[in-house]
């Protein structure tokens, strides 16, 4: 039986192309999906790439908003407030430099990879990045500075579960993709995702995310996976999850 991770969104005629893959129960394409960065930007579609529509405020939230054209004067629609009360983790400079998790220890209470998830579920956790450039006319997005991707990069090699925990309806999600995913930015259009790299950060996180919940005994972990996934742009069918629960289960803490 195969298992097909579908393109939530229409593909445009130019995206109508399968992306190959070695795995015979994969099946995805191309697509356009919303992302996270910064600046109110908007980019263009380009064949074979991921395109994002981004919207960015002060403290540090985005939104996912998803374009059906190429038309320049479409808007992203400004990004949902915070979630009420959520962990709110501050980094500034300092902390980047250093790869200081303290911040984000001391914010949330997670100390180690084997936290019981379901505070941080109810609460979500957010991120405000107060990064000073050293140019003040520096034009690069928060997500093309090396040092803050670094700072993301260990956080989430200490805490791989750590997507399902943020602030989705903030757009929480999205920017810490644009953390970890290989992308371009468009004067016109903002982020655009290398679809490939996309398609495996995301696999990855299902793999691990649905493990970690059905350790913990989260209700409904397939619900809460796939959501995940869609908000990035892939639906996820049963038929993979079936194959994970046809293995012995891995302890990833």
């Amino acid at each position: 039986m195969a298992t097909a991770i579908n393109p939530l969104f229409p593909l445009s005629p130019s995206l109508k192309q399968s992306i190959p893959s070695s795995t015979p129960w994969v099946s995805s394409k191309p697509i356009s999906v919303p992302n996270a960065n910064s600046d109110n930007s908007h980019f263009t579609r380009q064949r074979g790439q991921f395109a994002a529509a981004v919207s960015f405020n002060p403290p540090g939230n985005f939104d996912l908003s998803l374009y059906d054209n190429n038309d320049d004067s479409s808007q992203v629609e400004p990004p949902m407030p915070p979630t009420e009360d959520r962990f709110d983790v501050i980094i500034d400079n300092d902390v980047i430099r250093r790869l200081d998790l303290t911040p984000f220890h001391n914010a949330t209470g997670i100390t180690s990879p084997s936290s019981e998830p379901k505070e941080f579920l109810e609460k979500t956790i957010g991120f405000t990045i107060n990064y000073t450039r050293d140019d003040p006319h520096d034009p690069r997005e928060l997500s093309e500075f090396p040092d803050i991707r670094l700072w993301f990069v260990r956080l989430d090699a200490t805490y791989p579960w750590l997507p399902v925990l943020l602030d989705w309806r903030a757009g929480e999600l999205a920017r810490y993709a644009a953390m970890l995913v290989p992308h371009q930015m468009s004067m016109r259009m903002g982020v655009v995702f290398n679809p490939e790299a996309l398609e495996l950060f995301i696999m990855k996180k299902v793999f691990i995310v649905y493990s970690w919940l059905k350790r913990h005994g989260i209700p409904k972990p397939r619900l809460k996976t796939s959501d995940m996934a869609r908000m990035l742009g892939l639906g996820i069918g049963d038929e993979l999850f079936d194959l994970i629960d046809q293995q012995p289960p891995l302890d990833s803490s």
